[in-house]
């Protein structure tokens, strides 16, 4: 069994956010098994909650004291109506499941200002995952915990196909986000070549032969979803002129290898390079959380194409960021967007992470196997005590 490590409130009432698949209701029973569970994928507990939210007290005993866990929340947003007069009232403790905000924000629905934080819930990071990481195989399938812990390949591939296939249908068609879910499926597989890069919501419109407007609507529905991120830039203090755009990431590489299409004009080695990327961008998210490190994440990208991929900003620190799926170093070229930040901001650390083995430290610099990164070595040299 894998302990996943997120940290949570014990007194006080949380949402857990999190796209499908990455495990929620597994923890849930995991940790909570004696609790009450209402779950909202359930069609009759669907139907009875969604024509009378104020029955949820129907569920809970009277003298119930522990948790209230209410799965897939976003469904019947009226229902935190209810959870927030039985917080006022009784005094319960609740947890908030759900693999979408949309719907909740397009509805008002009442978010419980102050009386329950937020918490995300991640695919499987490699610090939970411990010896059981294998690079290769999170390059391959992702780290969605039904992909990754496949028996084969193959199975991953069509877990992560059918996985599309139901957000299509179920969060998409069903929600009637879209009006064309035909534009939206070739929405996807044109978002996916933008993955990694900085963001060009025209080029990706015109790929796909919808409309900008359509397509700016497109992404903001898989950010909702929480199947997809931008990055924004970091520009604090800039000394150059930047670019003002974001990157956009899907949230899984397996995800990623899933949407890309693939043929003789596609290079693997790209969509590789592309991968491990993902994978470091979910690792520092993850971690980042789990930790409780507090950390902004950003980018760095001057007019003259100079970029550093990840940037780190917080009260526990500034670090800097380059990954290059090669276990070659160039160190001339490989460094020298490192270099240009460092010029900057002298008061950042700064790593390039790669695929070979041997550690170096170059000046103000340090080149370290990305595989530091993945077993917890590079996050103990940052991460405060106590954590």
């Amino acid at each position: 069994m894998i302990s996943r490590s997120i940290k949570h409130p014990e007194q006080t009432s949380f949402f857990l956010f999190g796209p499908r698949g990455t495990g929620k209701s597994t923890w849930l029973k995991q940790e909570f098994p004696a609790d009450v569970l209402v779950d909202c994928l359930d069609d009759s507990v669907f139907r009875r909650l969604l024509a009378h939210p104020e029955r949820l007290s129907d569920w809970i005993p009277p003298a119930h004291t522990g948790w209230v866990i209410i799965d897939e929340v976003q469904r019947i947003p009226a229902v935190l109506n209810e959870v927030h007069r039985l917080i006022e009232g009784r005094g319960l403790k609740f947890i908030l499941t759900g693999s979408s905000a949309r719907k909740l924000r397009r509805e008002t629905a009442n978010l419980l200002a102050g009386r329950a934080i937020r918490k995300e819930m991640h695919p499987l990071s490699a610090i939970e995952l411990k010896s059981d990481f294998h690079l290769d195989r999170a390059l391959n399938r992702g780290l969605l915990p039904q992909a990754y812990l496949a028996d084969s390949d193959a199975l991953a591939r069509s877990y992560l196909e059918s996985y599309l296939a139901t957000y299509l249908k179920e969060e998409v068609q069903e929600e009637r986000l879209v009006r064309r879910l035909d534009d939206f499926a070739r929405f996807l597989e044109a978002a996916s070549y933008s993955q990694g890069a900085v963001l060009n919501v025209s080029r990706v419109a015109e790929d796909c032969s919808i409309g900008r407007k359509a397509a700016e609507g497109y992404f903001e529905i898989l950010i909702d979803l929480l199947i997809a991120h931008r990055l924004p830039i970091f520009s604090r203090r800039a000394k150059r002129k930047l670019i003002r755009h974001e990157k956009f990431y899907f949230f899984d590489a397996g995800v990623f290898r899933a949407l890309r299409p693939r043929g003789p004009l596609d290079s693997e080695a790209e969509i590789n390079g592309l991968a491990l990327e993902t994978l470091v961008f979910q690792e520092l998210r993850a971690v980042n959380d789990a930790l409780e490190l507090g950390y902004q994440l950003y980018f760095w990208r001057t007019h003259q194409q100079q970029e550093v991929d990840f940037v780190l900003y917080g009260r526990q620190g500034f670090h800097a960021i380059e990954i290059k799926a090669s276990a070659r170093l160039r160190e001339t070229e490989d460094l020298r967007d490192l270099k240009a930040f460092l010029q900057d901001y002298p008061e950042a650390s700064a790593t390039l992470f790669y695929l070979g083995q041997q550690t170096m430290h170059l000046g103000a610099m340090t080149v370290r196997p990305v595989q530091d990164l993945f077993d917890g070595t590079w996050w103990s040299s940052i991460a405060p005590a106590g954590n």
